[in-house]
């Protein structure tokens, strides 16, 4: 008996050198294999292939028209031959056009192959006991298993690989900031600190994108040299006042300011109003916002809400004895730095109270560098936000 003729061509479709290959694929004899292990080593391959999800969704569908649940050459030929109407019913009802161009789709991608009848209909015939069926060839599955397994486990090794990197970027993002924080109780003057901070936000929120392997790479780069760069700064012998003791401060700041505050001692003791004006520091306050959003501390001490840069002055004048911090100190504080930006400094001393050993002696050291235009309490605010995560 004449063996019956295998078309290549498609209904009303021209020939390409694409089609042609994956004819002759589809024609290759392939080793058996489970039609749902295919589906899902394509499905974890889906990207490299250009398939969407609801491509895969139709072709779930298409093997669950064909009754066995192998497919290959030891297995009944994998055609199934649905009727439009059909599938879209099993596809809960998807619209007839929408399902074609799924179809169309797996067939570009070389996942099925179309094996049309004289007049484009699927259909099966029989003849004796021969099957002649027209309809979507789920062969290609077997025929390229190998293929789409080799895929999945590539492109899984590559995540795996790209998230245990993110996560690296992330631990050394957190260990930047809590170095910015530390850095800043030691050296709150450097500019580096504002730098750090800033590159720290930054890749926080780039890393709530998702990221190729390239750009965490980069990132990680960055992170590595932020790091050695502020291990190397708090590691150098420090050469302010900090690095004194108290009792040093202590005499340091009355050797030096002695002149001044005997020059201003009357006018402290009978003035109704603190200095508004900042006659050294060259920095501004944050604005009030972020400033009560960060300092939540100091405002449990408020008789009422704190709205105001008024507002939080007042509060300041009343809870800096509370801390430990002298009349004179604390006036020498407005002068130097200006009321605003002296309250935002309690404030945020404040937050980090317990890690402070002596208040006074810390706000004099900041005052000093007010001073001569070496400190902003927008530095202290930028560490608390990180801290606050």
């Amino acid at each position: 008996m004449k063996m019956e003729y295998t078309p290549v061509s498609s209904f009303r479709r021209p020939i390409t050198a694409v089609q042609l290959e994956r004819h002759g694929l589809a024609d290759r004899p392939a080793a058996e294999v489970n039609k749902w292990h295919a589906l899902r080593n394509l499905a974890a391959a889906r990207q490299h292939f250009g398939l969407s999800d609801r491509d895969l969704t139709v072709l779930q569908t298409l093997l669950g028209f064909h009754p066995e649940t192998a497919i290959g050459s030891a297995s009944p030929p994998a055609i199934v031959y649905p009727s439009n109407a059909a599938i879209c019913e099993r596809l809960n009802g998807m619209p007839s056009s929408t399902m074609r161009r799924h179809i169309a789709s797996l067939v570009d991608a070389g996942i099925i192959v179309r094996r049309d009848s004289p007049n484009g209909k699927r259909y099966v015939r029989y003849h004796g006991g021969a099957k002649l069926a027209y309809g979507f060839d789920l062969t290609p599955l077997a025929a390229r298993f190998d293929e789409f397994r080799e895929i999945a486990e590539k492109l899984a090794h590559a995540e795996a690989r790209c998230k245990r990197l993110r996560e690296t970027v992330s631990l050394m993002r957190r260990d930047l900031a809590g170095f910015v924080a530390y850095g800043l109780s030691l050296k709150p003057d450097l500019a580096l600190w504002d730098r750090m901070s800033d590159l720290s936000l930054l890749t926080a929120r780039d890393l709530r994108r998702r990221l190729s392997f390239e750009d965490l790479n980069v990132l990680e780069a960055k992170m590595m040299a932020a790091l050695e760069e502020v291990k190397t700064c708090i590691d150098a012998p420090q050469s302010d006042d900090m690095s004194t003791s108290d009792a040093n401060i202590e005499q340091h700041h009355h050797s030096s300011n002695k002149e001044y505050i005997d020059n201003r001692e009357e006018a402290e003791n009978g003035a109704n109003e603190t200095p508004t004006v900042n006659h050294r520091s060259s920095h501004q306050a944050p604005p009030i916002k972020l400033v009560l959003s960060t300092c939540k501390e100091i405002q449990t001490f408020a008789p009422s809400s704190v709205r105001h840069w008024d507002d939080l002055i007042r509060l300041s004048d009343a809870v800096s004895p509370m801390m430990g911090i002298t009349r004179q100190d604390w006036k020498e504080a407005q002068y130097r730095m200006g009321t605003a930006q002296a309250a935002t400094t309690l404030a945020a001393m404040l937050e980090r109270f317990g890690e402070i050993k002596s208040p006074s002696a810390y706000l004099r050291s900041l005052t000093r560098k007010a001073e001569n235009g070496l400190f902003s309490c927008g530095a202290m605010i930028r560490a608390l936000q990180v801290r606050q995560g």
